[in-house]
């Protein structure tokens, strides 16, 4: 079952050049100058969703920086077999951290930081001092760093670039305790730590909280309505639950402190949104997005995660694959792709901008099997064949062993 998004679409395409009566033959417009008409699109997606057993799918492409497909497939949860809406609200996961940026990027335009400043110089106390204010948000307890100098070296752009030293979380290490294992701004290890020690940082020299931040500088600007990095009760009436392998419901998880990296709620109508600002440059100096989606690191690890493998591989040096501020980057015959991921436990998420090209697409699943059926999505869509599936872990369907 799909939901069409035809009224937000009516919205979302102001000043777009499409004018077809019949949505279903809308023309989207493809990376290799290829085309799609939006009816075969969405047959093709039902498709691949049946063949990769994906139980929720909510898809949107951007031309011209603008949505000019926006729709949902599926249920919020199996066992009810209530639809999916595009203002369905998903948790994103990592695609937090995209949002992040943008915030983070707005702070420095406003000289509240500076990227390659250490951010312990921006403290008032001694890390040790910095402990969590309530039990739900770990993430504050800094004090494990007392004895560890290379913190000193952290600053925001190797926050944002995933290059500070730390695990994942804090909950990877052995002993469960936060410390730097490398010496901070040389290597590339994803690190959701990075990102909410840096918003530890900001949240105190701004005495205002990531929600207030968000709210001010991000989500009001940009008309993300729906959307917030705590669970709100108005979310109730309209969420989607995320589903195993086999398709078992699984519980929603809505105790989360806010975290920058992480704990995003949004829906496929406000993430849209954000897409379509990040490709018309909305919030930022242009100076800004440049340096954002510039390359600050090569990668070869052989994967994505784990996060401290020593494998390295030459496999993605074609696309010049790298990470800039809160987005991964590869490099096409259409310049630069700006992408971000997301997965928590049954939801799975990617989206890939081209700024040069004013070409995207979003993709948002609450199916542990959605990342699947990615790779041919990405394909059928916006004929993206360069990003590396492979490293991402994205095997398809008909790969799987």
């Amino acid at each position: 079952m799909r939901i069409h998004a035809f009224s937000l679409l009516a919205l979302l395409l102001a000043g777009c050049a499409s004018t077809s009566a019949n949505p279903s033959a809308r023309v989207i417009r493809r990376l290799d100058g290829s085309e799609i008409r939006s009816g075969a699109l969405s047959a093709r997606i039902e498709q691949l969703m049946k063949a990769g057993d994906v139980h929720g799918l909510a898809v949107a492409v951007l031309n011209d920086r603008e949505v000019v497909y926006l729709e949902t497939f599926g249920v919020k949860r199996a066992d009810t077999k209530e639809p999916l809406r595009t203002d369905t609200v998903f948790y994103g996961a990592s695609l937090s951290k995209a949002v992040s940026a943008v915030l983070v990027m707005r702070l420095v335009e406003e000289g509240v930081l500076d990227l390659d400043t250490p951010l312990v110089s921006y403290l008032d106390q001694p890390i040790e001092a910095y402990r969590s204010r309530t039990p739900r948000a770990w993430h504050e307890d800094l004090s494990d760093l007392k004895d560890d100098p290379l913190h000193r070296k952290i600053t925001a752009r190797m926050c944002l670039s995933h290059t500070t030293g730390f695990a994942n979380w804090r909950w990877d290490e052995p002993d469960q305790k936060l410390r730097v294992r490398f010496e901070p701004g040389t290597r590339y290890s994803y690190s959701g730590e990075g990102f909410t020690f840096l918003q530890r940082v900001f949240e105190e020299r701004t005495g205002k909280t990531l929600e207030e931040l968000m709210k001010e500088k991000v989500f009001g600007p940009y008309g993300m309505t729906t959307s917030s990095y705590t669970w709100q009760p108005e979310f109730e009436k309209n969420y989607c639950h995320p589903h195993d392998e086999k398709g078992k419901v699984l519980e929603k998880d809505k105790d989360n402190a806010p975290r920058s990296p992480s704990t995003l709620e949004t829906t496929p109508e406000d993430y849209a949104r954000f897409l379509r600002a990040v490709l018309q440059g909305e919030g930022l100096k242009k100076s800004s997005w440049k340096e954002m989606f510039s390359p600050q690191i090569r990668l070869r690890s052989k994967t994505q995660f784990p996060t401290f493998s020593t494998e390295t591989t030459d496999a993605n040096d074609d696309i010049e694959l790298s990470y800039g501020l809160g987005w991964g980057l590869l490099k096409t015959p259409y310049g630069w792709g700006a992408f971000k991921e997301g997965h928590g436990d049954g939801f799975e998420h990617y989206t890939i901008v081209f700024p040069e090209r004013g070409l995207g697409v979003m993709l948002m699943s609450n199916s542990a099997n959605g990342e699947s059926i990615f790779k041919d999505l990405l394909e059928a869509t916006i004929a993206d064949t360069y990003t590396p599936w492979e490293w991402e872990q994205y095997i398809p369907y008909d790969q799987e062993p």
